[in-house]
């Protein structure tokens, strides 16, 4: 495995290189204004509001966000199976791609990932947007910058310990994005670390603050969010971490630059699987899906959220933090903090990394917990936490989903209406081979 980890990892950019010329050239012949949506997490929902926004008038990266994806969506090349024998496929399709015609839209949104040292100013070069909107930055695939961090690799390692930490690592990556922007950088100003990297721009740059301008946050049912900002209410019909004020607070200062009215209600706002999604489950339970992706931030608002919500018995089910790197058990420990500041029925932690780390810290370290009655128990694999829940859920509790290893699958069979399943993510071939040899 470690093999086949080092091989990707040696020719993903001369590879990504390869579709990226042919992006290019589809890029000049097509001169669209590009608006980059990026931060470790949230840039999907942001893109999603700018949709509201602009409609028609724009094309929109859906389901791609990293070197490869982009260049694909640029050159209309789609992934359907995931599986490694797709690409000889791409490889051989993407010259012709530039003999299309390019499409009609003249502003590109694009939501952009940076997954790795060196991605930012990939993409940044590539794209080269006209306005960057940058939501946040946190420790995500910690494991690709471990190399560049402090201290220096044992003789004969790879890479060079640039950077003092991994936040600091991820957030100059983040960086270069705002670096290659021409017009206009708009930023979370709540972050001292993004602050920090807009000597990189020669752009205008706009800071999005919260104190002042978020005067109410509020979960009115169990798929209702409301936000007053600025004296104006803002209530969609999903349910929205807190954090989700820096994204509209954005899209409308990109409405504003770009000189569009702005419809304030949002209509036709939708979000992809995964995102907080609510299903209704056997035994009349509500499950809220969030098993898209977790890293520690995107944990701490979801779980905020969670705790928020109108509801009588939660169940929090958890699993790992994947791609953390060096930093894995220091995550998860602060994972185990986090949860017991919240009054939770049941903590359900699924998977090797926080039955290691944070378990102990909700069972042993923290007394809260405990009081106030809490159950916690951990898991190894998903199936057996399904087994669990199928035997311990007794009707009309709210189960949360967070976390990687498959949670999707375990979702998939405590739905009411298997239909919903297709509202889940990770559907793809390759997906629902990996969860079928899980047992799921």
């Amino acid at each position: 495995m470690r093999l086949i980890k080092g091989a990707k990892e040696l020719f993903y950019f001369p590879l990504a290189y390869y579709f990226r010329f042919f992006a290019q050239i589809r890029l000049r012949q097509w001169r669209p204004r590009i608006i980059v949506a990026t931060g470790s997490s949230g840039k999907t929902t942001l893109l999603h509001l700018i949709e509201t926004q602009l409609g028609k008038r724009a094309r929109y990266s859906h389901g791609a966000n990293s070197s490869y994806g982009i260049s694909f969506d640029i050159l209309g090349l789609k992934r359907k199976t995931f599986l490694p024998q797709e690409w000889p496929f791409l490889i051989f399709l993407a010259p012709f791609t530039i003999f299309k015609s390019p499409p009609k839209e003249k502003i590109y949104v694009v939501e952009v990932d940076c997954d790795r040292p060196g991605e930012g100013k990939f993409l940044g070069t590539l794209l080269k947007p006209e306005v960057t909107l940058w939501l946040n930055s946190s420790k995500t695939h910690s494991m690709n910058f471990d190399e560049v961090v402090n201290p220096p690799p044992p003789v004969g390692g790879l890479g060079g310990g640039r950077f003092n930490s991994i936040e600091k690592a991820v957030a100059y990556e983040f960086g270069n994005l705002v670096a290659f922007t021409t017009q206009l950088a708009i930023v979370n100003g709540d972050s001292d670390l993004m602050t920090g990297e807009l000597h990189q721009t020669r752009a205008q740059v706009r800071k999005v603050y919260e104190k002042g301008h978020l005067q109410e946050y509020q979960i009115t049912s169990l798929g209702q969010t409301h936000f007053l900002i600025d004296g104006k209410d803002y209530s969609f019909s999903y349910l929205l971490p807190e954090d989700t004020f820096y994204s509209i607070k954005m899209t409308l200062e990109l409405m504003e630059y770009l000189k569009t009215a702005p419809d304030y209600s949002f209509s036709g706002f939708t979000l992809p699987p995964g995102r907080s999604s609510v299903f209704k489950g056997t035994k009349n339970i509500t499950i809220v899906d969030s098993s898209y992706n977790a890293n520690l931030d995107s944990m701490r608002v979801i779980l905020t959220m969670f705790s928020k919500m109108p509801a009588g018995t939660k169940w929090a089910v958890l699993g790992d933090m994947i791609e953390q790197g060096k930093t894995e058990k220091e995550e998860h420990k602060k994972l185990g903090n986090i949860i017991s500041g919240y009054r939770f029925d049941r903590v359900l932690l699924m998977g090797p990394r926080v039955s290691e780390y944070t378990y102990p810290i909700l069972r042993h370290e923290t007394r809260d917990i405990r009081h106030q009655g809490t159950v916690v128990e951990r898991f190894l694999r998903p199936t057996e936490v399904l087994e669990y829940l199928q035997a311990n859920l007794k009707g009309g509790e709210v189960v949360l989903f967070k976390g990687a290893r498959f949670l999707e699958g375990v979702i998939e069979h405590l739905l009411e209406n298997q239909e919903d399943a297709k509202k889940l993510c990770r559907q793809e071939k390759v997906w629902r081979i990996r969860r079928k040899q899980w047992g799921l």
